[in-house]
């Protein structure tokens, strides 16, 4: 326990820090977070975490996550066509290796370099939203997904009955997630109502709600591939925490989300 608050404390610290300042800082760590992400996944798999097939799906992280307008490059393609020519570039794996990389493999690894990528840009582009307050939505949506994480456990451990999702994550119950949509909900309406008006109150609502729902969803489907590989957690970066893709698992699918769907006000 001592080693998970000391490395939350560090961790956080770090990340909040570089948060504030903003900038080129703040986006090349969460770019470095999206390369360790994916490293993860493809060792989990049991693929070669630097052979050739893993360094494409390197490269298309990069060129999802990778500051471009930070530093005022245009990338040179629509991102549709940047993304079908990673997929070929997948694809075509299989046929130089005459099948020794399967299509499953190659599947695998196109899957997360677009599931981890673009969760990590829409993280990075919350801090530089056109309208200046990129800080504001940054800490909007963590502390509506903390705020739905600290729910469900604290909810499920005293009034948990009646399991969620057993075969996939044993733990969580209906009790819990209920409880987690309420705490990030009312988290959501607190800023909106310290905002000045910046956030309107059905905004927040939404947010919140979609911050629990989605952000939950998301730990499942993290869950349900390390059971599927049987491990516990994605990596050991951090001690008594796990990997990045386990303390992330809520913002690669929450983030893009509220962007998708316009929830966000600017």
């Amino acid at each position: 326990m001592k080693q998970r608050i000391i490395t939350g404390i560090v961790a956080g610290a770090v990340f909040l820090g570089l948060c504030f300042m903003g900038g080129l800082w703040y986006h090349f760590l969460v770019l470095a977070m999206s390369l360790i992400g994916y490293y993860e996944f493809v060792k989990m798999t049991k693929a070669a975490p630097f052979g050739g097939t893993a360094v494409i799906g390197y490269l298309g992280v990069l060129m999802f996550v990778f500051p471009w307008n930070l530093l005022d490059i245009a990338f040179p393609l629509p991102w549709g066509s940047g993304t079908w020519l990673l997929m070929l570039l997948f694809l075509l794996v299989t046929v130089f290796s005459k099948n020794r990389v399967g299509i499953q493999q190659v599947s695998l690894l196109f899957l997360a370099s677009v599931y981890i990528g673009i969760g990590f840009l829409y993280i990075a582009e919350s801090r530089n939203t056109p309208d200046g307050h990129g800080l504001f939505w940054t800490f909007l949506l963590l502390a509506s997904i903390w705020a739905s994480d600290a729910g469900a456990y604290f909810v499920g451990r005293k009034l948990g009955r009646n399991k969620l999702w057993p075969a996939i994550s044993p733990n969580k119950t209906i009790e819990g997630a209920v409880g987690g949509v309420i705490i990030a909900v009312i988290t959501a309406v607190i800023f909106a109502l310290l905002s000045d008006g910046l956030l309107p109150l059905g905004n927040a609502l939404m947010i919140g709600l979609a911050s629990a729902v989605i952000g939950q969803l998301g730990d499942l489907v993290q869950s349900a591939y390390k059971r599927v590989y049987g491990i516990k957690d994605s990596g050991s970066l951090l001690p008594g925490h796990g990997g990045i893709l386990d303390r992330c698992d809520s913002w690669i699918v929450v983030f893009p989300f509220v962007h998708i769907l316009s929830l966000l006000p600017y």
